[in-house]
């Protein structure tokens, strides 16, 4: 196929493109390519994880309890939605082992599964915090 452009519209047009964020040209390197090849574990645990965390009332819902426990009645109120609603959302997070809870009665106390989804939340959150600047 013939290239259409004229030299000067080719530059002008690669100029353009300088700051895409992809390679001028594909150069691969063969050693670094080979070694992660091999080594690259499965992601999809870690994916479906982030979904998990993708959405903005789950987000809610593990800040809350990364600063104290609640039962389920008092995470509704505090989010403005149904006790149906929450429940849902505990058990999506309950499935990707985030959130614990422990039965008191008839109520329920949830709280976050361990140091690491704390940690999780606070990285997410200090990050969220670093981008509104």
């Amino acid at each position: 196929m013939e290239n259409l452009l004229r030299p000067d519209e080719e530059t002008e047009s690669r100029a353009e493109r300088q700051d895409d964020g992809v390679c001028q040209i594909f150069a691969v390197n063969p050693e670094k390519v080979a070694r992660w090849e091999r080594r690259l574990p499965s992601l999809a645990p870690v994916a479906e994880l982030f979904k998990a965390l993708a959405d903005e009332t789950r987000a809610k819902i593990l800040y809350l309890l990364a600063n104290e426990e609640f039962c389920v009645c008092d995470l509704a109120i505090i989010l403005g939605t149904t006790v149906s609603n929450v429940s849902h959302h505990l058990r999506r997070l309950r499935a990707e082992h985030l959130v614990k809870y422990r039965r008191e009665g008839k109520m329920a106390f949830y709280s976050l599964d361990d140091d690491h989804v704390l940690h999780l939340i606070n990285e997410a959150f200090n990050h969220a915090q670093h981008l509104d600047r």
